[in-house]
């Protein structure tokens, strides 16, 4: 049974971490959103095609930074929306 799944990344040292999982639950045919907080993501080419991917498998990358925003195409997230979000979901995975 598909679970509604929220990875949230706030370790700018775990966030490729944070993405391969959040793929792997996908491919799983879990309902995934990856939300990367209070840091801009280091996007490698290898990093990018991943995180394209997401959103290509029905996903969704959000983000209350910025840069992210702007230049790496996540959606923006407030305080409430993550609350929102998390509260209304199966699992939360914390990196």
């Amino acid at each position: 049974m598909a679970k509604k799944i929220t990875v949230v990344i706030r370790s700018a040292d775990r966030q490729y971490e944070g993405l391969r999982y959040s793929l792997g639950l996908m491919f799983e045919c879990h309902a995934v959103c990856m939300v990367v907080l209070d840091h801009e993501v280091e996007s490698t080419e290898e990093y990018s095609e991943n995180a394209e991917f997401i959103e290509e498998l029905g996903g969704r990358r959000l983000s209350n930074v910025e840069a992210n925003i702007l230049h790496h195409g996540f959606g923006h997230v407030s305080f409430q929306e993550l609350t929102e979000q998390m509260t209304s979901s199966d699992l939360v995975v914390p990196f």
